[in-house]
């Protein structure tokens, strides 16, 4: 026991963090909308309930309980017996609430203190906030009751030294501890019970299965494991990360909310699960084509061209391969043309006759601003010139009145999934639809 590897947290910068999430989000604000109970409701939130393999995006804490219906479930997998009210999700709806519960945190932290990570989890820093409205506990039962009064939601609330703290007080305590009013608390003198008890290793935050198999490999089996580990080792096998996870370990995160970080480069990124196995190498090229025309006009939007495109296709289950990921550098654009001929080269290169595809990714790295026209040697100068009239053509008439305003005719075809798309919101029915 006494070589046991600990810690000095003295120098370490305690905090008062909140990681806030909201119960079963999607299924509660529906069952918010029917004046129900979120915890006592029996809602599961589905995307496409009409096809045995939808999706169950969000389920009400009594059906996970009952029934052990959860996200990732399958409409197939729920018994037919079940007592389970099934809706379709409405993704603006989801997002106009997301932003009525910011609203409600920003009474109490300012701007800079507060860290959207997800549509229905962020991060606070209350530190500043104690003398206006008491401690940390207070905060959060003033928060959690505004949430409650306003929009019968449930909050669930952790809190630590640090954001990693406050998180993994959320996910192994808070959203479990009705008693204690779905509040956690974890701070660095609980590391040693609290944190090195975490198993497996995927139920740590920012551990998957790669990072698991490879801890394996070299006899890290645990979070109490990692955090007695060779510091120098695991620097040597994973880099900056192996570094990172051994002072995860011990709790010790330095992230502060009101530092901004901007990425030396992004990506612009669009993905369609179809709805259907697609066979036809044809129809499949036409979704492929839409989406690259959907992700240019983005690019067109920020001023900015790419120099990297990659194509994911994603084959249908039991498929051997699954698929394939390739990207290509490219003379830097924002020409749709360009961008779609390469994005189809790709495609013939690697894609499998006849074999069934299910998902489509196309994604632009490399992103950068926007100068002057890009000329070739390959294009007339008049063609270009006409070539980028036209696109920008096009996305005025789609901003004024819609993407489906303006359609390749191959998108009115079978295979297209233009006109689908444009219904949907962050992958799913917007609930605005007429």
């Amino acid at each position: 026991m006494n070589n046991i590897i600990m810690m000095d947290y003295a120098n370490e910068p305690r905090r008062d963090i909140m990681c806030i999430d909201v119960k079963s989000f999607f299924a509660s604000v529906e069952a918010a909308e029917r004046k129900q109970h979120p915890l006592k409701s029996r809602i599961a939130v589905v995307s496409k309930p009409d096809n045995q393999g939808g999706l169950v995006l969000a389920s009400s804490p009594l059906i996970k309980q009952e029934y052990g219906v959860k996200t990732g479930t399958r409409i197939y997998e729920i018994s037919h017996k079940a007592n389970i009210e099934i809706v379709e999700p409405r993704m603006a709806l989801y997002l106009e609430k997301n932003l009525d519960i910011l609203r409600i945190f920003k009474r109490y932290v300012a701007e800079e203190d507060l860290l959207v990570y997800s549509i229905d989890e962020s991060f606070i820093d209350v530190t500043k906030s104690r003398k206006l409205f008491g401690n940390v506990h207070d905060i959060a039962k003033k928060i959690q009751n505004d949430v409650w009064k306003e929009l019968g939601l449930v909050l669930t609330v952790g809190i630590g030294d640090n954001p990693l703290l406050a998180k993994l007080a959320l996910d192994h305590q808070a959203k479990h501890d009705e008693q204690n009013g779905f509040i956690g608390e974890w701070r660095y003198e609980d590391v040693p019970r609290k944190v090195w008890k975490i198993e497996p290793l995927t139920n740590f935050w920012g551990i998957g299965q790669r990072t698991e198999t490879n801890l394996h490999r070299i006899g890290i089996r645990s979070i109490y494991g990692l955090s007695q580990y060779n510091i120098d080792r695991l620097r040597k096998k994973f880099g900056v990360i192996g570094e990172q996870l051994f002072f995860h370990a011990h709790g010790i995160d330095r992230t502060v909310l009101s530092d901004t970080y901007t990425p030396n480069s992004t990506s612009f990124s669009k993905n369609q699960i179809l709805n259907k196995d697609y066979l036809i190498k044809h129809d499949i090229e036409i979704v492929i084509r839409e989406m690259t025309d959907e992700n240019v006009a983005r690019l067109r939007k920020y001023d900015l061209i790419t120099g990297i495109v990659k194509l994911s296709i994603g084959y249908s289950r039991n498929t051997v391969p699954d698929g394939f990921n390739h990207q290509m550098n490219v003379e830097a654009t924002d020409s749709s043309k360009k961008l779609k001929k390469y994005m189809l080269l790709i495609f013939d290169k690697y894609y499998q006759e006849n074999t069934p595809v299910r998902v489509v990714n196309v994604t632009f790295g490399n992103l950068q601003p926007k100068q002057s026209l890009q000329l070739d040697f390959f294009e007339p100068v008049e063609e270009a010139i006409e070539n980028e009239a036209l696109d920008q053509a096009i996305d005025f008439v789609r901003r004024k009145y819609g993407q489906t305003s303006l359609l390749h005719a191959s998108s009115l075809l079978e295979g297209g999934m233009a006109r689908y798309r444009a219904k949907l919101l962050g992958g799913h029915r917007s609930g605005k639809e007429k």
